[in-house]
């Protein structure tokens, strides 16, 4: 089958690789569409990733995409369902599954090579976290469900009530999702901070009260309290994954917010920390990763529900062939989301 394989910083190769060969539990899916993602484009110029990939391997990890191979003792699946599997699945049995701090376990399976024509899905994911794509959901939005779990995740750590005035920073598809989620799903007053233009208008449309391009402002922190009646806001949202932009995000919080430190940023980078502000301030700050089986189901209703405007987030699609240059359109803000069909 081809393939895409990461060697390397923004060393993309497609190759001839051999068809899945499925073991017990497991099955193999035709992807249909596999979309890109910010963290795809971060590993791709990081050249890895700490958690999840060893180089060389496979690429991608957000799919939908119609089982064509079913492996011995799986019984609730068969040859022709139409399905989306998250990229991981935690072991059930460690200390941290057991507090139910799924995204902590230290056993996850991983799963990556969505960027490909066929993809195996391991028996703990066919266990967990492959789901059934309802009838009436294009296989472009059932792709998403991956990220927007994540997003859920991290929307429920971060304590936001209805009418909380909520700065997000990052206007990439993760800080829009997070847009969207908190403006219509919590009732938040949401400002979002960004880069581009077009993405902004987009947020607006997801629901962001007020949109501001930080490269035309001087002083987010004095806008942010200009717009919070001089204390700053109620909950932060960091979505970049830039440590600059983890400390900007500790100074946009009014005293007794919760801040989300939702990007993650490079191996071995550090921030500082106003220990007087914090401590005085009674500042939460949280650093949330990835999802749990709960928010993928969550997820997946949520995009099927049709309820909001996700399909806003895909620029356009492409074959597997121009990969290559879909990550390069990436790296110059040129498109948020990419549906590949292999």
């Amino acid at each position: 089958m081809l393939a895409a394989l990461l060697y390397g910083k923004e060393d993309l190769r497609l190759e001839q690789v051999a068809d899945p060969i499925i073991a017990d539990g497991e099955v193999v899916i035709k992807v249909s569409t596999a979309t890109t993602c910010g963290t795809d484009l971060k590993v791709w110029r990081r050249g890895g990733h700490a958690k999840m990939l060893q180089l060389p391997t496979l690429f991608g990890h957000e799919a939908a995409g119609t089982i064509v191979a079913v492996g011995k003792n799986v019984k609730t699946w068969k040859i022709g369902d139409r399905v989306v599997a998250n990229n991981s699945a935690p072991c059930t049995k460690c200390f941290y599954c057991q507090q139910k701090e799924y995204s902590l376990c230290p056993n996850i399976t991983w799963n990556n090579g969505t960027f490909a024509q066929y993809l195996k899905i391991p028996a703990p994911i066919v266990q967990q976290n492959l789901l059934s794509i309802p009838d009436e959901l294009p296989d472009e939005l059932a792709s998403i469900t991956e990220p927007l779990a994540c997003v859920l995740h991290g929307v429920a750590r971060s304590n936001v009530l209805p009418g909380k005035r909520v700065v997000v920073l990052g206007d990439g598809a993760i800080g829009l999702m997070f847009v969207a989620v908190l403006a219509n799903q919590i009732g938040a007053e949401v400002l979002l901070f960004g880069g581009n233009e077009t993405r902004l208008q987009i947020g607006e449309k997801l629901g962001a009260s007020k949109t501001f391009n930080y490269k035309q402002i001087t002083d987010t922190t004095q806008v942010v309290k200009d717009l919070t009646d001089g204390r700053g806001a109620d909950v932060v949202i960091e979505a970049t994954g830039v440590p600059s932009v983890w400390e900007n995000a500790i100074a946009l919080a009014r005293p007794g917010a919760t801040v989300n430190l939702f990007g993650g940023c490079p191996r071995d980078t550090t921030i500082t920390v106003n220990t007087e502000q914090l401590h005085y301030s009674e500042l939460t700050l949280k650093g949330v990763f990835h999802n749990t089986p709960n928010y993928v189901r969550a997820a997946l209703a949520l995009l099927a529900s049709r309820s909001i405007p996700f399909e806003l987030l895909i620029s356009e699609k492409r074959p597997l062939q121009e990969l290559e240059q879909v990550f390069q359109d990436m790296k110059e803000r040129k498109v948020i989301k990419v549906a590949i069909a292999p």
